[in-house]
Order: structure tokens, then sequence, then C-alpha cells
């Protein structure tokens, strides 16, 4: 009689060498499967600036809709159009010294600080400056023509200032051909 051992060693190579084969495909696949997994797991992996950026443009799109929403919610503000009239600069110009002199029929002087002002070029302004003792005199001979009563108030003080510009413009065409002062200012205007 044959041995058990005997019958049963063919089975036992054959079903360990399909144990064998199934644990080798099933290694591979496991390999596969890492393999495939890394490289999935990688290629979703962002770099700390692609981060960035993407933080960026979700907080711009989170910002542009709460504008919206404030823009429905709000009556819209439109802008209103700035007229097309040419602007032009102003040069200023303060004599250095205050004029004084006496109001005509009073005991009282007046002490002034002048300037003028222009929108012409700076021609208007070096003319200013070269006769200055003239339109110095011819504004004192100006204000000592004033009386007391007719310097009080502002509108007083708005028929000096059109004087004194009169005064300085007729000299200025006197000696150069041209005035070009458009206006007279106190910078200090005292009373006594």
């Amino acid at each position: 009689m044959a041995d058990k051992t005997d019958i049963d060693e063919p089975q036992k190579k054959k079903g360990g060498l399909i144990k064998k084969i199934l644990m080798f495909i099933f290694g591979i696949a496991l390999l596969g499967g890492g393999f495939y997994g890394g490289i999935f797991y990688s290629g979703q992996q962002m770099s700390p600036s692609e981060e960035v950026l993407k933080l960026i443009e979700q907080d711009k799109a989170d910002a542009d809709a709460e504008a919206e929403a404030a823009a429905e919610a709000e009556p819209s503000k439109v802008a209103k159009d700035i007229p097309e009239t040419p602007m032009f600069t102003t040069s200023y110009y303060e004599f250095p010294d205050p004029l004084t002199t006496n109001l005509a029929g009073s005991t009282r002087f007046i002490q002034l600080g002048v300037g003028l002002s222009t929108q012409y070029d700076e021609s208007i302004i070096t003319n200013v400056e070269t006769h200055a003792m003239a339109i110095r005199s011819d504004m004192l001979a100006v204000i000592s023509g004033f009386s007391e009563a007719e310097v009080t108030g502002k509108e007083g003080r708005d028929r000096l200032s059109e004087a004194l510009k009169n005064a300085v413009n007729d000299r200025l065409v006197s000696l150069e051909g041209f005035g070009g002062i458009e206006d007279v200012f106190f910078p200090s205007f005292v009373m006594q």
C-alpha cells in the first residue's frame, strides 16, 4: 500500500506553486498601486507660491462678490464730469513791507500788507518787482484818498482792492505797455 504522503505530495507542490504565483501577482499589484498612488498624490500637491496665488485669487473673487452685493444694496454713485474750461496757473507776489498811510479826513492811519495775483506768465511778476517803488507810491496815493468809512467792511475793502488793482495796472501799462494784474489781496489789514 502506498503512503499517504506520496499521494498528497504532487497536490501540495501544485497548490504551493499557485500560492506563489498569486502572491507574486498580488505583490506586483500592490507595488503598482503604490506607484500610481504616489504619482496621483504628487500631481495634486501645489508649490507654496501656487497655493498663495490660489488664495489671492479666491480673496479677489470674495471681494468682488462682496462689492457686487454692496452695489446692489446701495444706489450707485455717479461721478460728475469736470467742465472742460481751460485752467490757468495763478502767480502771486506779496510786497515785502506793509504800506502805512493816513486815511483821508481822519486822524487814523491804515497799515496794509498787499499781495497781487496774475494768470499771465512770470513776466508780469518780474515787471512788478522791477517797478516796485513806483507801484508802492501809487498804491499809497490811492489808499490815502480813501476815508475811514470807505474802507470799513468787506465792500469797502473790495472797493479799495479794485482801486489798487487799477492803479498798479495803469503804472505797468505806462512803463511796460501791459498791466496783467488780476486781483489785489490784503494778507494784513490794520486800522488804528
